[in-house]
């Protein structure tokens, strides 16, 4: 991937903050950007994104089912995780777990873009690293679901069996 998006997400005007997001991952990101912002067809996009058509259609499916979500039930949208490659200057959060970049080269990363913990690494440009999708799971039943950033997994409680998560791995 090499045009990440430069924000970690959308917030609807006029509700209250929730911890109700729309998780959209970064190959979702992608999706929507070849196909609805750079007008390429599915088989040009797929090419693109190094994958087969029909996985691309997925991908492209699945972006839009969650922008939809997020408009009609008034939920914000954040970007982060999916198995992708990025070849631009990212930063990890290890307090928040946000990743972000830095598009003002000029200036110094001293802070996490979201929490502002200056707890941050930084990859290498050229080096490709992997984003791995962060996960909560219940240490009781084993449920799994999609890390929050800014929110940690012990403050989520377990959906089947109300016990607080833990970080996977």
């Amino acid at each position: 991937m090499t045009n990440p998006p430069h924000f970690k997400g959308f917030r609807p005007i006029g509700l209250p903050e929730e911890n109700n997001l729309v998780v959209i991952n970064f190959e979702e990101y992608e999706a929507i950007r070849l196909s609805d912002f750079e007008l390429y067809g599915q088989i040009e996009a797929a090419q693109i994104m190094e994958v087969s058509r029909p996985t691309y259609a997925r991908i492209y499916e699945s972006a839009r089912r969650k922008v939809a979500q997020a408009f009609v039930q008034g939920k914000a949208i954040v970007f982060e995780g999916g198995k992708v490659y990025f070849d631009s200057e990212w930063y990890l959060c290890n307090i928040c777990g946000c990743w972000f970049n830095h598009p003002a080269k000029e200036q110094d990363i001293k802070e996490c873009a979201l929490c502002g913990s200056m707890d941050i690494e930084q990859y290498k440009n050229g080096s490709k690293q992997t984003i791995s999708e962060d996960v909560c799971v219940c240490p009781q039943c084993g449920f799994e679901k999609v890390h929050l950033p800014g929110n940690p997994c012990k403050k989520e409680i377990c959906e089947k069996c109300n016990c607080p998560m833990i970080h996977k791995g």
